[in-house]
């Protein structure tokens, strides 16, 4: 089976913005959360932080119903990748690639249905912030996980080494 042949471009329901930097003499903060800025559906359940290893990727996986909030504040470079397979979307068969972490810091938010993965491509441990809007295995961790795994599936349409260099945020 080949890769379908993705389009670049925005991806619906996706969003990537700059995380704004709030500095002063004892280092920086950025808002990743505002819940006067999302709707309900949106709004995140729990948060973990991850650390990944230079040259390490995680992911291409989905999910069912879960939308994630992926913060790269930096230390570490990412690139992010989003493939839009969702029945119905007006986006389908699109492909979003951001480059996000230190020098770029920014918040990728990933709806339901939507690939994604991303890898550190920098020369230092990257670190990522995700808040999901949906707690790991329900509540009580009593549930199944809501995750499509695609990373070990040699067929996955969704490569991450096929594809040219990220280019920046598409709003």
């Amino acid at each position: 089976m080949s890769a379908p042949a993705w389009a670049d471009g925005p991806i619906d329901g996706a969003v990537v913005r700059p995380l704004r930097r709030l500095e002063d003499g004892r280092g920086w903060l950025a808002e990743v959360f505002r819940d006067d800025e999302v709707e309900g559906g949106l709004r995140p359940a729990m948060a973990y932080v991850s650390v990944t290893r230079p040259g390490r990727a995680r992911g291409p996986h989905e999910h069912r119903a879960q939308t994630d909030w992926f913060c790269f504040p930096g230390p570490g470079t990412f690139e992010v990748w989003l493939w839009d397979d969702r029945p119905g979307s007006p986006t389908r068969g699109r492909r979003l690639v951001v480059r996000a972490g230190r020098d770029e810091p920014r918040l990728v938010i990933v709806p339901p249905g939507v690939a994604h993965a991303y890898r550190n491509v920098s020369d230092e441990d990257g670190l990522v912030v995700n808040c999901p809007n949906a707690l790991y295995m329900g509540p009580g961790r009593r549930e199944p996980v809501d995750e499509i795994r695609h990373e070990d599936d040699p067929a996955s349409p969704y490569r991450m080494d096929s594809f040219p260099q990220a280019d920046g945020a598409t709003e």
